[in-house]
């Protein structure tokens, strides 16, 4: 299983999902700016889009797409309880993978975190942003996971809000939030993720600026 990625991008939730199921994978870093691996494979004979993630399954399928690929990881190691078994909690799982990829993730972060959007772009975003984080807030408060436990949708979701640290979202005025967000980090499939993809991260920063 081959998993391409971007460090601290959405991809880095299929990492949490792979270390949480005990998972054997290679992780293959693509260049968001490039779109290359360091090996030089230009990422767009993998995935035409450019985009990450994108899983290499071991039958050799190709899969993009978040919400996917992530129930595919679920799926193919139930042992590891990351999705409902259930037909009602699995579409409780679909709600909540539809919300954090079309409502924070593309709605509310892609425009704050992209440096070519217009500014009023930044502010819409922000404006919009507001209901969907009261939202989830309200969802949140007394809650440990967005379902009854951990599933791929808390992978993704805390991948998301870690956006909140190079963007103007302020997680301080949705407490629940906030401290979901501070309790998972500490989870150790998502420690470790962090930090490993961090250090990539603080790399390819600097490899993008030495070729300013």
């Amino acid at each position: 299983m081959q998993l391409y990625f971007s460090p601290l991008s959405c991809s880095m939730a299929t990492r949490i999902c792979l270390y949480e199921a005990g998972v054997e994978a290679t992780y293959i870093e693509v260049d968001p700016k490039t779109k290359r691996t360091h090996e030089g494979q230009d990422f767009r004979e993998v995935h035409p889009l450019g985009l990450v993630p994108a899983l290499r399954t071991q039958d050799g399928d190709v899969l993009t797409e978040n919400a996917a690929i992530l129930q595919y990881v679920a799926d193919s190691h139930p042992r590891a309880n990351l999705a409902p078994a259930d037909s009602r909690g699995r579409s409780r799982l679909h709600q909540w993978l539809c919300f954090i990829g079309t409502e924070l993730h593309k709605a509310l972060f892609m425009p704050l975190l992209d440096a070519k959007a217009p500014e009023g772009a930044r502010a819409y975003a922000l404006e919009k942003g507001t209901s969907r984080l009261d939202y989830l807030e309200k969802h949140l408060t007394g809650r440990e996971f967005l379902l009854d436990r951990f599933s791929v949708a808390d992978a993704y979701l805390v991948t998301v809000l870690n956006w909140c640290m190079v963007t103007p979202v302020d997680l301080k005025k949705w407490p629940a939030i906030s401290a979901y967000h501070a309790r998972l980090r500490t989870r150790p499939s998502i420690a470790k993720a962090f930090a490993e993809e961090r250090v990539l991260y603080e790399a390819e920063v600097k490899r993008h600026k030495l070729s300013a």
